[in-house]
C-alpha cells in the first residue's frame, strides 16, 4: 500500500460495478508495470450506494481478466470523507460529475481536484459511457477507453 504522501486517486461512476472498478483495475496494473506502485492509492467508488459490498459486474471482470488485469473490488459509496482524503476524484460522465459537485457543495475540506476521466484520452472521448444495460461490447469499448485515459493521466502528472 502507498504512504501517506502518495497521489490518492479516486475512480468514480454509478454503481461502482462496472466502469471504476475497471478504471481502478487497469489504472492500477498500468502503475504496477511502470514500477509506480508506490507512489499511488487507488480506490473506486460510486455516487450511489445501490451496490455497496458487491463484487464488480462479471461483464466487467471478464474483460479485465481477458487482457490479464487483476481486478479484486467491493463496491463503496463516495463520500465526503473521501473529497477531503482524495486528490483527484475522477469521474465517468457528466452526470458522475454533477452528483460529485453536489456531494462536494462548496466545502473547504474538500480536496480532490474532480475531472472527467475521459479528459485525460488522448483520442478525446470525454465521455465513459455506462455499459450496464448493454452487452458485452461495451465493456470492451470501456476497456479501451480507460487504458487511453490511464497512460494519459500519468502523463498530466509527469509519468
Amino acid at each position: 500500500m502507498a504512504d501517506e504522501a502518495a497521489v490518492r486517486v479516486m475512480f468514480t461512476c454509478l454503481g461502482n460495478i462496472c466502469r471504476s472498478p475497471m478504471a481502478e483495475a487497469v489504472f492500477a496494473d498500468i502503475v504496477k508495470k511502470k514500477g509506480l506502485t508506490d507512489l499511488f492509492h487507488i480506490e473506486s467508488s460510486g455516487t450511489a450506494g445501490y451496490h455497496v459490498g458487491e463484487d464488480p459486474d462479471p461483464r466487467t471482470v471478464q474483460t479485465c481478466r481477458g487482457h490479464n488485469v487483476p481486478i479484486q473490488h467491493s463496491a463503496q459509496q463516495l463520500s465526503r470523507a473521501h473529497l477531503a482524503s482524495f486528490d483527484y476524484v475522477l469521474v465517468m460522465d457528466d452526470s458522475n460529475l454533477q452528483n460529485v459537485q453536489r456531494l462536494a457543495g462548496g466545502r473547504r475540506e474538500t480536496k480532490a481536484k474532480v475531472h472527467l476521466f475521459g479528459e485525460f484520452d488522448p483520442n478525446g472521448e470525454r465521455i465513459i459511457a455506462d455499459p450496464y444495460y448493454g452487452g458485452i461490447n461495451g465493456f470492451e469499448h470501456n476497456f479501451q477507453q480507460v487504458t487511453r485515459c490511464s497512460e494519459g493521466f500519468l502523463k498530466h502528472l509527469g509519468y
